[in-house]
């Protein structure tokens, strides 16, 4: 059996790829390490997105473990324009998985990559594996695991939040954890 959870960074200053956590976030964070003290977490995977990264190091930290930085687990990005209608658009690509605005990415190919990082994982023979990422992208993951996971439940994600996927014989099996 393989347990994977899967974390939302904590909150951060921004959305830029150098977006440090705030001074709340680095107490989330903190929190993490007491969430998890009971895991038994042996492999860490984090987008090379400060605010992600940094998520998850007081973990790493305290079980004297390294984390990976894996590039498949940056945020999707919906669009290279700033739209002020951004939302709308969201919305509509959890509908049309192949949708692409100029310079954006679909769900169907965000959805591919971080699918890859959980292949990889559980190629990995791991027991109990953190993959740090952000809240669009997880959301995709989400949704190919629970096609009832949609934009609504997008928004209702918190930072950070904590999901735990257990594959047993195969067989998915999806929940939230984190509770505000």
């Amino acid at each position: 059996m393989t347990t994977i959870y899967i974390v939302r960074h904590c909150k951060a200053e921004g959305q830029a790829a150098d977006a440090p956590l705030t001074g709340l976030g680095m107490n989330q964070a903190r929190q993490l390490v007491d969430f998890f003290s009971d895991k038994q977490v042996d492999y860490m995977v984090s987008s090379p997105f400060v605010r992600a990264y940094r998520t998850i190091a007081p973990l790493a930290e305290s079980l004297g473990m390294d984390m990976v930085l894996d590039d498949r687990l940056q945020e999707r990005i919906l669009s290279g324009h700033h739209h002020p209608e951004w939302r709308d658009m969201l919305r509509r690509t959890y509908d049309e998985p192949d949708l692409c605005f100029e310079g954006g990415e679909s769900s169907r190919a965000a959805t591919s990559r971080i699918v890859g990082v959980v292949t990889d994982i559980l190629a990995g023979k791991y027991a109990n594996a953190v993959l740090v990422s952000h809240g669009n992208l997880i959301s995709l993951l989400l949704n190919y695991y629970d096609s009832r996971f949609g934009f609504k439940e997008w928004e209702a994600l918190s930072n950070p939040d904590v999901f735990q996927l257990t594959f047993a014989h195969g067989t998915p099996a999806l929940t939230r954890l984190w509770k505000d």
